[in-house]
């Protein structure tokens, strides 16, 4: 890879990565469209561990929830663990939220089938017009959010449940987590907030994992280009995920999801076009 596509697939995930779009079905449309070869472990890696960028965006932004303890005083009687709980109740949430993930993924990744969902354009165009259709309605099946409701830890392990089903390209992390607490009667805003928590274990792990794996299986990819690459990609994907992330919540609170489903229906009803009249969807030999 290049210092024009790093910065190109950067941008990518960076505007994609909290829309409820699919960053990962948008990189390797992305990947085919610069004319890169799927299969290749960097690629594979370089796809998740800039994703490093976006965590930190999310951070950044909600720094006061990650470095602070819950304000509100414990109920009378609460000792011990429980008490414990109480004070770091946002990582405990976290906690409980990402396990479903780290058991859906690890059986994924394990048996080879994450690797071939992210070198199949196919299922990310099929996926991105069944999630866009789905995106056209889900504001009217979901229409009645109540102010009051907060995350709590049943409603952290079921909005869990649904991030798992993004292990598929072109599902979009964001949409099945937003969906997933909007399905809990939370309103868009908080949904769409809890996604963004729910996203820095998810993705650190994920970008741990690939990091793992890359030194175990053969570092001769670690090259000076490379890691340049990988700094530059972070650094990139971070500026433009923390604008994008500002953006999508106001829009999203305002507008739903409508607009972002007809997208998605026109972005994979063209690859599939394409892709069914035999064009190839490299732009760049």
């Amino acid at each position: 890879m290049d210092l024009f596509q790093t910065v190109i697939i950067a941008i990518v995930e960076g505007l994609t990565e909290f829309l409820p779009v699919s960053s990962t079905g948008h990189m390797i449309i992305t990947q085919n469209l610069l004319g890169i070869e799927p299969g290749d472990e960097f690629v594979h890696a370089f796809t998740f561990i800039i994703q490093f960028g976006a965590i930190l965006s999310v951070v950044v932004l909600y720094w006061r929830h990650f470095f602070s303890t819950n304000p509100e005083p414990p109920k009378e009687g609460i000792h011990g663990f429980r008490k414990l709980i109480h004070s770091f109740r946002f990582y405990w949430l976290l906690f409980i939220g990402v396990l479903p993930a780290v058991v859906i993924g690890m059986a994924a990744k394990k048996s080879g089938l994450l690797d071939w969902l992210l070198d199949s354009v196919e299922v990310v165009a099929v996926m991105l017009v069944v999630g866009g259709i789905f995106m056209l309605f889900c504001d009217r099946i979901f229409n009645h959010p109540d102010e009051k409701k907060e995350v709590n830890e049943r409603r952290a392990f079921r909005i869990g449940l649904f991030q798992c089903i993004s292990v598929i390209p072109g599902v979009s992390r964001s949409m099945a987590t937003i969906v997933g607490g909007m399905a809990q009667g939370l309103t868009r805003k908080k949904a769409a907030e809890f996604s963004f928590f729910l996203a820095v274990p998810t993705m650190a792990g994920a970008t741990l994992l690939d990091l793992l794996d890359l030194f175990k299986e053969d570092s001769s990819w670690a090259t000076a280009h490379n890691i340049l690459m990988l700094i530059i990609g972070c650094a990139v994907a971070f500026v433009v995920a923390l604008l994008a992330m500002k953006w999508f919540v106001a829009f999203l609170s305002k507008y739903g999801f409508k607009v972002f489903g007809l997208y998605r229906i026109i972005v994979g009803g063209i690859i599939l076009f394409l892709l069914c009249t035999g064009h190839s969807l490299t732009m760049v030999d």
